[in-house]
């Protein structure tokens, strides 16, 4: 048996629920997780199945029957086969706390993905990507040669057939080409301080002014810098006795772990995107 996913939007009415269940079983699945939901404002439904099938059905199969037996208004249904691990690059500059965390979540098979490799506009950290056995790309950038720096960068995104690319403190800002051909296949992660304390030194500047709670956000690359649709969040509380490398310390600590949790659920195929937010069956 092999497990798939099927994630379903559309205009809500009568019957959704039963009618694609009743098609995964009558197809031979076995439905082991379900999730749905409802937007009332919007009258948008949104479900997630998971569910094991004969090894003798493929993917392409199995889709092409379902469009033609379940059709509802504004319907967008895809499904995936969890058994493929989506190809994922990683990419870094200097911060390599969230770099450190991916590298050993996959280790230890925390992550279901096939990591391809890390690219970087610094050196850093090649050795490090070397030492686990993956491929590191130096991509060097200046003002001047940044169109010819993402030109090479989206070569190897088709090269390598990447699926995912995650930002992992990668302190370069993408361009509105890149952010549109790449739409819902970046994931970034920044501290919760923007954008009151834009530019160096965000915690120090945040200690100055007595913050009290250190955060962290996991989105989509959009166009628009740092607004792209909220898959993850996190928050820590700290009090007056904490230095400002004790909340860079803890900063560091919960970017890593939002960051994991949002590729994780992109891995497992649990978002769906409804206009600028995201469904999340967790």
């Amino acid at each position: 048996m092999k497990k798939f996913v099927l994630n379903l939007v559309c205009d809500d009415s009568a019957g959704i629920i039963s009618s694609v269940t009743s098609y995964v079983t009558t197809s031979g699945g076995n439905i082991i997780e379900s999730g749905q939901y409802v937007d009332l404002d919007d009258k948008r439904f949104f479900m997630r199945l998971c569910f094991e099938i004969n090894d003798s059905v493929t993917l392409k199969a199995f889709q092409k029957d379902l469009e033609v037996n379940i059709s509802y208004p504004e319907m967008v249904c895809n499904v995936y086969d969890l058994s493929i691990k989506p190809r994922v690059m990683i990419m870094v500059s200097q911060l390599g706390h969230c770099l450190n965390d991916l590298l050993y979540r996959y280790s230890i098979d925390q992550l279901p993905m096939e990591l391809v490799s890390v690219a970087s506009n610094h050196e850093r950290y090649k050795s490090r990507v070397e030492h686990e056995g993956l491929e590191f790309h130096y991509l060097p950038i200046t003002p001047d040669t940044k169109p010819e720096q993402e030109a090479e960068l989206l070569k190897l995104i088709d090269d390598e057939n990447i699926d995912l690319v995650i930002l992992a403190r990668y302190m370069q800002v993408l361009s509105d080409n890149l952010c549109q051909k790449m739409s819902g296949k970046i994931i970034n992660i920044h501290h919760s301080f923007l954008p009151s304390f834009k530019g160096g030194r965000p915690y120090h500047q945040a200690r100055d002014k007595g913050v009290k709670l250190i955060g962290a956000t996991a989105h989509y690359v959009t166009a628009d810098l740092d607004e792209g649709p909220i898959i993850e969040q996190d928050v820590k509380r700290i009090d007056h006795a904490a230095s400002a490398s004790d909340m860079v310390a803890i900063g560091r600590d919960t970017e890593s772990q939002v960051l994991a949790k949002a590729v994780k659920l992109q891995l497992e195929r649990r978002i769906l995107l409804h206009d600028h937010r995201t469904v999340i069956f967790q």
